[in-house]
């Protein structure tokens, strides 16, 4: 049976009323009267709740629920003026005696003429009169089926959910369900399991056919699993005509997610006490900013335990959403709400407009895109429909999921974006339903996501969605640096980049910007991406920037400059990002948020330039230099010995090798990188460059360390390095100074007030962690450490 409308339930609750409300008599059936109750909300007490169910109490009796729906209410009925403050430690005291999955979420307790409704997870009270209980339906929505819309991000229910879906995925694994199959399964399973909680089935549908249809020992769940799947994807007409009255009762989905047919699983008794474990959490609370990297670290332990880490949080996301669009289309609404015609004329421009994410993910993007248009799309509706009988509002909510568009490269995380964008599609027609107390629910579904399976830089994104039609653009591509892509990533990249002089230096990401500038030429398309910063710093934002803002005339109209990538996972360490918003047109206001501290929200301002660094200046390219503008000594890279740490020595190891090998004393210098500089570590190098072959074969421990470094160059993937291999007694990059030298840490902390500079005299050696300014006097050291403690240089 569908969901009831509040309108509906509202008029049954007030026929409830007149039916009780005058009932005089002590010994008036209390089970009558709680059937009767429950069908106000369209649910039948048979299916979902038993009466007197004998459980024990904390001190070994007996005791009775009056009525108990396992998972969801526990009912204590007293006779005409009882004490109910006492009903309900009376029913607190049954809670010993249940499973934790039976655990309700909330108390209800009565005596006929009075109500009151404990809600256990947020320890509110609310007490009413039965003539209030027309006024006061709203607070059973979890009886009905509409689902509070109360998110918090880091809600333990996600990590539960997390850990047990983990668990149940686990096991499947260990007996052989693997691969697309087993992703597909566990799908379809979340999708239930949401369905159940949010009103898309029958309230705990899916919860208690598992419950009451399947036998304890799981022997026949994975059958009763495939006909619930299967009945999920045959309409009504074509089901059997002898179909289980209960299987009968899950609606038909379409939209292909239980289309294609999957191998019968294999459960037992546990597997089954886990499924039925995850039914009994809370799915309607999931946050649908973490929708799809739940789903995702289902599938990963390491993702499992550190949740947190492993989704975009939704103050990012709107970081890029709002100045790329939505800040924008309110400000629309707010000037065309009072006007008829142009705010209907708004309300269908709303659902004209087109969103791709070429690097989607799961669809976290997407997913709160969507919620924000839908939650402007409901204050339209508001204002149209104030003071008006709502009947049909199916026909006027013009917002759908077919809108939104994406390009991602793992299947599995593809299929939980269309999955994930339907989810919060139901969400967002349950807050229409409790808004104009008219049920809506768009089953069977007719409209689904475009998320293509794909390499988003080898698909022509126009194959995906046509450049003359779409909006926007966003997302936060993949980051890699230049220096750690993948080989394959290297050859995906060269077709895009192979345009621009010099692009061996771009960062992966690099290439989303290039595909989206080519994409947006000669249209209106507005594009909004997250980088790490190295995009608009060093080499990339000369090259980068140069190629896009004077051959593909691209213009920066928002801006976030470098903050604090919000992270919750311990251990982690910070990334630092910007945000860019770019299009092929100059007409547009330009926006640039900084941050005075980068932990914390930005300011904004409007500029009139944004350029290649995220500053408001103009944007000048300065060509990279190898000798300083001054007549000082140049700042060089450290030595680099390439030894697989052969060569590299603690004092006390030095001591000791020197106790075995004498003649090796006068070979070695301290060793001084960024890591020895910042905590004052002694360590030493063997530096046999000015060793005679002679005397270096009458060493033969060190000769020991030689051969160890020759077989490791051997081994190195990087030709340059196998080259070296028989020159095995030399750094590959010898940079040593006989001379007075700076040492300045290539990477060092941003909480730091200044950059660390060491000055140290010979014979000591800069690692190639670092960089070394040969030959330097105390003056330039003095001078580096002014600008250093500045940090204007």
């Amino acid at each position: 049976m569908a969901m009831l409308s509040w309108n509906e339930i509202r008029a049954r609750a007030i026929s409830f009323t007149n039916e009780w409300k005058d009932e005089k008599n002590e010994n008036a059936e209390a089970k009558s009267f709680w059937n009767d109750f429950l069908n106000v909300f369209g649910i039948s007490r048979r299916r979902v709740a038993t009466f007197e169910e004998r459980v024990k109490t904390l001190d070994g009796r007996n005791g009775y629920i009056d009525l108990l729906w396992k998972g969801v209410l526990v009912i204590e009925h007293k006779s005409r003026g009882k004490d109910l403050e006492r009903a309900y430690k009376q029913a607190k005291d049954y809670f010993p005696g249940l499973k934790e999955s039976e655990l309700p979420k909330y108390i209800l307790v009565s005596d006929f003429e009075k109500f009151v409704l404990y809600d256990l997870e947020t320890d509110a009270k609310r007490t009413f009169s039965i003539e209030q209980f027309h006024q006061n339906i709203e607070l059973f929505g979890f009886i009905a089926g509409y689902q509070k819309q109360d998110y918090k991000e880091q809600d333990p229910v996600n990590i539960k959910a997390a850990e047990k879906m983990g668990d149940l995925h686990d096991k499947l694994k260990a007996i052989g369900y693997v691969g697309n199959n087993l992703e597909v399964y566990l799908v379809r399973l979340l999708f239930c399991l949401f369905a159940d909680d949010t009103g898309i089935f029958e309230k705990n549908l899916f919860r208690d056919y598992i419950e009451q249809d399947t036998t304890e020992d799981g022997k026949d769940l994975a059958l009763h699993i495939e006909n619930i799947f299967s009945t999920l994807n045959t309409p009504d007409a074509n089901r059997f005509k002898n179909i289980d009255e209960n299987l009968n009762k899950f609606p038909y989905v379409n939209g292909g997610l239980f289309e294609k047919h999957l191998p019968l699983a294999s459960f037992d008794s546990e597997m089954r006490n886990l499924l039925l474990d995850c039914a009994a959490l809370d799915w309607g609370r999931i946050s649908p900013a973490v929708f799809g990297s739940l789903f995702q670290s289902v599938m990963n332990k390491q993702q499992r335990r550190e949740l947190g880490a492993h989704y975009t949080s939704e103050e990012n996301i709107l970081k890029v959403i709002k100045p790329l669009f939505l800040d924008e289309l309110w400000r629309e609404f707010e000037s065309v709400k009072g006007n008829r015609r142009k705010l209907e004329d708004f309300h269908k421009g709303l659902s004209t407009l087109s969103f791709l994410d070429p690097a989607c993910g799961c669809g976290n993007f997407l997913i709160i895109a969507y919620r924000e248009l839908r939650l402007l799309e409901l204050e339209i509706l508001r204002k149209q429909l104030s003071g008006q009988m709502v009947l049909e509002i199916d026909s006027l909510v013009l917002i759908d999921v077919d809108q939104f568009y994406g390009i991602e490269i793992d299947e599995f995380a593809s299929q939980i974006a269309s999955v994930a964008l339907w989810l919060i599609d139901h969400q967002m027609n349950m807050a229409v339903s409790n808004e104009f107390g008219e049920y809506f629910v768009r089953l069977p579904l007719k409209k689904k996501p475009n998320i293509i399976y794909g390499n988003s830089l080898k698909i022509d994104w126009n194959e995906v969605a046509s450049n003359k039609k779409l909006s926007f653009i966003l997302g936060n591509p993949p980051f890699i640096g230049s220096s750690i892509m993948t080989d394959e990533q290297k050859e995906e990249m060269n077709p895009i980049t192979g345009v621009i002089k010099k692009s061996g230096s771009l960062d992966y990401v690099a290439a989303w910007y290039i595909k989206a500038a080519d994409y947006i030429q000669h249209t209106k398309i507005k594009v909004g991406l997250v980088s790490t910063n190295s995009i608009v710093q060093g080499d990339q934002a000369i090259i980068l920037w140069h190629y896009l803002f004077n051959t593909k005339r691209i213009t920066i109209h928002f801006a976030h400059q470098t903050f604090k990538w919000t992270n919750e996972a311990r251990g982690k360490a910070a990334v630092y990002c910007v945000i860019i918003g770019f299009s092929n047109h100059n007409d547009l206001t330009k926006s640039l948020y900084s941050y005075p501290d980068i932990s914390r929200d930005p300011t904004v301002l409007s500029v009139k330039n944004i350029n290649q660094y995220l500053l408001d200046a103009q944007s000048i390219f300065i060509e990279k230099r190898s000798n300083p503008i001054s007549d000082v000594q140049p700042m060089l890279y450290g030595s680099k010995p390439a030894d697989g740490g052969y060569f590299i020595f603690t004092e006390i190891e030095m001591e000791e090798f020197i106790k075995l090998e004498p003649l090796s004393a006068k070979y070695f210098r301290p060793w001084v990188g960024a890591r020895e500089l910042v905590n004052n570590i002694k360590r030493f190098c063997l530096y046999l460059a000015d060793c005679p072959p002679p005397e270096l074969r009458k060493m033969p421990y060190v000769m020991r360390r030689v051969e160890g470094v020759r077989k490791m160059r051997l081994e190195s993937k990087k030709e340059s390095t196998r080259k070296w291999a028989d020159a095995s007694s030399s750094f590959t990059e010898d940079r040593v100074t006989n001379g007075n030298i700076l040492i300045i840490p290539r990477v060092t902390s941003e909480n730091r007030k200044y950059i660390p500079i060491g000055y140290f005299e010979p014979p000591t050696v800069c690692s190639d962690a670092a960089f070394q300014v040969v030959d330097a006097s105390l003056y330039l050291f003095g001078k580096y450490t002014e600008c250093s403690s500045h940090s204007t240089f």
